[in-house]
């Protein structure tokens, strides 16, 4: 029997990004044969010179010891069926599980099937989001499809390719402006370079809450709250009313690349003083049922009055949060409540507004909560 939760990492990334090829030399790595991999079709991903034989058996053995597995039906039903069977030893054991999406795919159900299935929850875990990104294509496609902007605004990784296209100083300054974009869109995601010597894909990996490796929880790390504080670096503005104009008069492509994903900020807020939990949970809720559309994504650390010493870790993605998890102490001498979200069409301001009016009501009025509504 499994002791811990298996973590899992979402391949994403638009048609043609370059998601096969990646997942293949994951594949040919022998760090990571200890891997299960999920996708729609064998054929589709390009991987079945790894297969020990073409098989149209729903789960196959591949040379380099990991596993691949089709996604028949639901994928609930195939991450169950893949844990039983290397429960009963069917399978070999895998310690990590990939999940490749199809490219028009949002991430966002499958994210929240992780978070909700109470079946899956005993099993396996959300380990992060890789979002790959075609340099060549990608004016083209955050033009046309609104998935790939949101696929790139929840990554915990962002991966490029065909950087080795980028020759001429035209190529290298729209790879620039391209950069600053997705650093506006997703502040805390770290970009990669497909083609960068030093490109390791075990860095791809270490985005989870939990860390099997150390059986313990990377707060600090998981959220990176502070990579949303505003400074100076002009690839770090998360706001509206920022004029990026003076950054690229270079012609009307870097005018177009810096328009997409207008509507979506990237930012923090910290609560100086403890929150009620009735109060949180009050204003979560409004917010949810308003706007949750457009929640992209928010983690964070809170601190709560009726549980001094005790921080509370959430995770939501849009509409649906995963249950909270209670830390035993604080994980640093900073006890202030972060809370780090990626919205679309929804203000900083009027987030943060939001938050310190119910602060203000809820250490009033919190007693009149049930617990049972509470966190």
């Amino acid at each position: 029997m499994i002791d811990t939760p298996i973590p899992v990492t979402l391949l994403t990334g638009f048609l043609g990004s370059g998601k096969s090829t990646l997942l293949s030399g994951i594949l040919r790595d022998p760090r990571f044969s200890d891997t299960a991999v999920v996708v729609n079709e064998f054929g589709e991903v390009g991987i079945d010179g790894f297969l020990v034989e073409h098989s149209l058996e729903q789960t196959v053995e591949m040379t380099s010891g990991c596993l691949c597995c089709t996604i028949r039906g639901d994928v609930r039903e195939t991450l169950l069926s893949l844990h039983r069977r290397q429960e009963e030893g069917q399978v070999p054991s895998f310690e990590r599980l990939i999940i490749e999406t199809t490219g028009l795919a949002d991430p966002a159900p499958v994210i929240h099937t992780l978070m909700t299935d109470r079946r899956l929850a005993r099993r396996y875990m959300l380990g992060g989001v890789i979002t790959v990104v075609d340099i060549t294509t990608a004016e083209m496609t955050f033009e046309r499809h609104e998935e790939s902007i949101k696929q790139t605004a929840v990554a915990d990784r962002i991966v490029l390719t065909k950087t080795d296209m980028a020759l001429d100083p035209a190529s290298r300054s729209d790879l620039a402006a391209l950069k600053a974009l997705l650093r506006r869109l997703n502040p805390a995601a770290p970009i990669f370079d497909r083609h960068d010597p030093a490109f390791d894909l075990r860095q791809l990996f270490n985005t989870s809450l939990y860390d099997p490796g150390t059986k313990s929880l990377d707060v600090q790390g998981w959220l990176n709250a502070e990579a949303y504080t505003p400074d100076d670096d002009h690839d770090h503005h998360h706001g509206h009313g920022h004029d990026h104009s003076h950054e690229h008069h270079h012609g009307d492509h870097h005018h177009d690349i810096n328009r997409h994903g207008a509507d979506i900020e990237a930012f923090s807020l910290e609560l100086d003083k403890p929150i009620s939990s009735a109060a949180f949970t009050v204003a979560l809720d409004l917010l949810i049922s308003y706007k949750g559309a457009d929640l992209l994504r928010v983690k964070g650390i809170l601190n709560i009055r009726e549980k001094p010493g005790t921080p509370v870790v959430i995770h939501g993605v849009q509409h649906v949060f995963h249950e909270p998890v209670w830390l035993e102490a604080w994980p640093t001498e900073d006890h202030r409540s972060k809370i780090v979200f990626i919205t679309r069409g929804l203000p900083r301001e009027t987030v943060a507004t939001f938050f310190e009016a119910l602060q203000v009501i809820g250490d009033k009025e919190s007693s009149r909560v049930p617990e049972s509504e509470t966190l």
